[in-house]
């Protein structure tokens, strides 16, 4: 008895459209991380971080 196939057999295309959505889905969240670290409060805490650091006296 033969095993019989649930996915169709003619899926063509469907590495190229997983790439293509895993890309979409990246720039998307690029975006997101860009829009949170440019925001002001992230810069001023970023940058106390830094000066704290470089005060510290090591």
């Amino acid at each position: 008895m033969p095993a019989q196939r649930l996915l169709p057999s003619d899926d063509h295309g469907m590495t190229t459209a997983e790439y293509a959505l895993c890309t979409v889905t990246a720039v998307a969240f690029a975006g997101v991380l860009y829009a949170i670290l440019t925001s002001d409060t992230v810069r001023d805490v970023l940058t106390n971080l830094v000066v704290d650091a470089l005060g510290s006296g090591f």
